[in-house]
């Protein structure tokens, strides 16, 4: 099995089998966004416990990639704090941009999405949770 079909296969799970779809009452950071070019519809929740995320989940629909994304991302954040939050999403970003080459000892399953860079119109997708993430912390904060 080569890279380019572990990494698609890596997607397709998180797709077929999210991880976190699903409610999260109370939580400290609840932001909806979408991507209108394709529809992509996600709701970002994380509850905070001293400021470490001690729960994260998503809600909503949209292409594999985008699920997937968000599925990873819920894992991901669980047990970081808001810094290191913000420093994953900056790695992902920068990876998605093709700014950055975290590897996978930083970005774990992450790396799959590196693939999704040769697919301008797609970036979006795989970066939605994470731009929606994001905003809520900066939200959560106090920022605009």
């Amino acid at each position: 099995m080569s890279l380019d079909e572990l990494y698609r296969e890596i997607i397709l799970d998180h797709y077929k089998n999210p991880r976190n779809k699903r409610p999260l009452p109370a939580a400290d950071i609840d932001l909806e966004r979408n991507n209108p070019l394709c529809g992509d519809e996600i709701t970002v929740r994380v509850r905070l416990a001293n400021g470490v995320v001690a729960d994260a989940a998503f809600e909503g629909q949209g292409c594999s990639i985008s699920q997937a994304s968000a599925s990873m991302l819920t894992e991901m954040a669980k047990g970081k704090s808001l810094d290191e939050v913000e420093a994953l999403v900056l790695a992902f970003r920068g990876m998605m941009s093709g700014k950055s080459e975290a590897g996978e000892e930083h970005l774990g399953d992450l790396v799959a999405f590196k693939g999704v860079v040769k697919y301008p119109v797609r970036i979006k997708c795989a970066v939605l949770a994470w731009d929606t993430l994001q905003e809520g912390v900066t939200k959560h904060r106090g920022g605009a």
